[in-house]
């Protein structure tokens, strides 16, 4: 238990009080920059139950985008706490989406989670937006990966319910929710259920470290005030957090290790000032080695979690390029 990460959480409590342009206002300035060392970080969000939500409301977002409105938005029985979105029409494809938060934060209410469901919904794709335990209070690895599986089971079993037959259903995810897809569809690959159409994976990290940047590569990203700088050993840190020293090596946990063959085709895009796109560009150079179909984008000028920050150039452009990917 650490006292910088218990005073933090307290804060973090007493912020998520505050009116939402509060939030906004008090985390903006805070924005970018080092983050605090793993074991304050974990133990404040422990105390705090998560980040304080500062992303737009329903009534901002159908302001901007007035064609949100008309999306259908439901709490489904998947067996964990999951999300149908089902736009007016007719689906073209279906998605089951999983969020981000470096396995510890996160939930279905987040832009990331919330937003991406609606846009795509409204664009004609019916998208199953997943929580999934996080790695607090002593729950570890596998815990994730088997809530995202069981949603995904739940999903293939009532395709129905999202509209689309089994063979239009994809899946995908950001950040650590890319990581938590990309090791689902290993499971399914070697025997756990139906794999996916695709498999999306958004600013992913899937190295337990991450491949080596140079420090001028660094520097770069580090220079971008609005950036989160998600420092090499925080990385490394929050991967023995999340699955142990043991788990460092499991090719489910972290799935740039071991048999890549036969997974569905990929879509990986990574951020321009994102230390997580080292992750991104080694796992798309394996996966092409493997044989794998994959095809890589580089969101210029993006940061890290981009598509939770719905009215950015990035976020619309991310969402377009998903798109396009689920119709192809």
């Amino acid at each position: 238990m650490t006292a910088t990460g218990t005073v933090l959480g307290y804060a973090m409590k007493v912020l998520g009080t505050l009116p939402r342009p509060v939030r906004r206002a008090v985390l903006a300035r805070a924005a970018g920059g080092d983050l605090p060392a793993v074991p304050d970080y974990v133990r404040m969000l422990e105390v705090a139950g998560d980040l304080p939500e500062t992303g737009p409301t329903d009534e901002e977002l159908f302001q901007r985008f007035p064609q949100l409105a008309g999306v259908r938005v439901s709490d489904v029985p998947a067996g964990v706490p999951a999300r149908l979105y089902r736009g007016p029409g007719e689906p073209v494809a279906g998605l089951v989406w999983v969020h981000g938060g470096a396995f510890v934060s996160g939930s279905l209410r987040m832009a990331e989670a919330h937003f991406v469901g609606l846009a795509l919904a409204a664009r004609g794709i019916s998208v199953l937006s997943l929580d999934y335990r996080k790695a607090l209070h002593g729950v570890r690895y596998p815990a994730g990966s088997d809530d995202v599986l069981t949603g995904w089971t739940w999903a293939v079993a009532t395709a129905d319910r999202l509209g689309v037959p089994v063979e239009r259903l994809h899946l995908g995810g950001a950040s650590a929710g890319a990581n938590l897809a990309a090791g689902v569809a290993k499971r399914l690959r070697d025997g756990a259920g139906q794999p996916p159409a695709s498999l999306l994976l958004i600013y992913p990290c899937v190295h337990a470290e991450l491949p080596p940047w140079t420090p001028e590569q660094l520097a770069a990203v580090r220079g971008n005030r609005s950036a989160v700088y998600f420092a090499p050993d925080w990385v490394a840190a929050m991967s023995r957090h999340y699955a142990g020293g043991a788990g460092l090596d499991d090719p489910c946990a972290f799935p740039a290790n071991g048999d890549l063959t036969r997974l569905p085709r990929t879509l990986v895009l990574n951020c321009e000032y994102d230390t997580l796109r080292s992750s991104g560009e080694a796992f798309t150079v394996a996966l092409r080695d493997a044989g794998v179909d994959v095809t890589e984008h580089l969101q210029p000028g993006a940061v890290h979690g981009c598509l939770g920050e719905p009215f950015t150039v990035a976020a619309a452009d991310v969402l377009d390029r998903m798109d396009g990917w689920l119709r192809t």
